[in-house]
């Protein structure tokens, strides 16, 4: 990587950190990367430090971790030797840290063997790998994703029902309440310093609106290129926590946190453009359908089913796909249709899009993106054919989604294509992490199981 000057380096750095920095010295830099589940794994220094540096490393076993911390034994050589791998600044992926005492930033890395080669297990590595495959074809994704997240009362005892936050009425978060104005007011203070936090990293945000859930708000954002959007929904979770806790409550991203109110999604609008032209090849120059856009399409119904443990991560995450619950249960695909597993909004023809509904608001961003995006690249490169549209209620059809993280797994993997292009080293790390979550979750006693069970049996 070579020295970095102390004064040259930041010189280098985005318009919106500059802005934020406004003659400020750095004092501390985070050095950060996504492990599989999306948290935030790095080390932190102080800016002089971070200028020297020549080269950074972290242990290869950051992506043999489960959520619960167990490591995964996996069939692969010399594992436990923990070779270090190198990690390698990001200078277009800088924002502030504007909650923190000092001045700092955080610089997300990417990650190589120690002979320059991306580290396949890597998430960012895997999305990279998926757009490398759409810049060969001379396409480019756009995307937009849509963040839903609960605020909540403190939860301190993991064996208590998490509860709405209190308003500043005094009174719970009432649900229901989707699109409310005042829903909204109920937390203002959080909201916002989500919205100074946001605008200090520089994040574009086009709405934030109350959704149906009792504390439940979505966040969307302005459509553009994938890796960065991915790096803004990687950071913007840490912001948004950030922001809860500095009102006394907690952000979660889980799937269903509520047994109660419905759950927390992370749509993603797609659509792809001529890499040269920037036009969209969705749509005709008279702004009917392409063909392009119909396999696209019809991709998303015949790859998606073998991804879906990279759009639906936990066992938690299967609770959110209710019948008539606000979330689909199957891939039919229709216009304007909000029950269906694939929607295409009221758009002019340049903006036309498919929006994948079925992903959760607990996946890794980068692996959601890149699993999405893969299954509609195959769709285009093999000329798939989707079905006809749906014409009324998804919900009046049958489940085609899997029920469980184990039944997911089951598919995860299978076909080669797929296999391929998101990384067999990926793929092998990935389901056996999976696999271990879903076995250790079935060794728990629920509270259920101790109400109804314990003197009825």
């Amino acid at each position: 990587m070579g020295e970095r000057s102390t004064t040259s380096w930041t010189a280098h750095l985005p318009d919106t950190v500059q802005t934020w920095l406004n003659g400020r010295r750095v004092e501390e830099v985070e050095c950060v990367i996504s492990d599989i589940a999306g948290m935030s794994r790095g080390k932190a220094m102080p800016a002089a430090k971070f200028a020297r540096s020549d080269r950074m490393f972290l242990p290869t076993s950051v992506f043999y971790q489960t959520i619960d911390g167990d490591y995964v034994d996996m069939d692969i050589a010399h594992q436990w030797t923990e070779s270090d791998m190198v990690l390698v600044p990001d200078l277009d992926a800088v924002v502030a840290c504007p909650w923190a005492e000092d001045v700092t930033l955080q610089v997300i890395h990417d990650v190589q063997d120690l002979r320059g080669r991306p580290v396949e297990a890597a998430p960012r590595n895997v999305l990279k790998r998926v757009l490398n495959a759409y810049h060969a074809k001379g396409w480019k994704p756009i995307v937009a994703p849509e963040m839903e997240f609960y605020l909540t009362k403190p939860n301190t005892d993991p064996d208590l029902p998490i509860e709405p936050p209190i308003g500043r009425t005094g009174r719970i978060a009432a649900s229901r309440q989707a699109y409310s104005m005042s829903a909204v007011d109920e937390y203002g203070p959080v909201i916002d310093d989500i919205y100074d936090f946001a605008e200090a990293q520089g994040f574009e945000i086009d709405t934030i609106i109350q959704e149906g859930g009792a504390g439940q708000v979505e966040i969307n954002f302005m459509h553009g290129d994938p890796l960065k959007l991915a790096d803004q929904v990687f950071f913007f979770k840490r912001t948004i926590r950030e922001a809860a806790l500095r009102q006394n409550c907690f952000a979660t991203f889980m799937a269903k946190p509520m047994q109660h109110e419905p759950g927390s999604a992370m749509h993603i609008h797609q659509s792809v453009v001529e890499l040269d032209s920037g036009q969209t090849v969705f749509s005709t120059p008279a702004g009917k359908e392409t063909p392009l856009f119909k396999s696209f399409l019809g991709g998303q119904q015949k790859y998606l089913p073998f991804v879906i443990p990279m759009l639906a991560p936990y066992v938690n995450s299967y609770r959110r796909y209710v019948r008539s619950g606000a979330a689909p249960i199957n891939l039919e695909w229709g216009a304007d249709n909000r029950t269906t597993g694939l929607r295409i909004p009221i758009s002019e023809p340049p903006a036309r899009r498919i929006e994948n509904r079925i992903v959760g608001m607990d996946v890794n961003p980068y692996l959601a993106l890149a699993a999405s995006l893969a299954c509609g690249y195959l769709g285009m490169v093999n000329g798939v054919k989707p079905r006809k549209p749906l014409a009324g209620e998804a919900y009046d059809g049958d489940y085609s989604l899997p029920r469980s993280l184990l039944d997911a797994l089951q598919a995860f993997d299978e076909n080669a294509e797929l296999r391929d292009l998101l990384g067999p080293g990926f793929c092998d790390v990935y389901k056996a992490l999976k696999a271990h979550e879903a076995e250790s979750f079935l060794t728990v006693i629920s509270p259920w199981e101790r109400e109804h069970l314990l003197l009825n049996v």
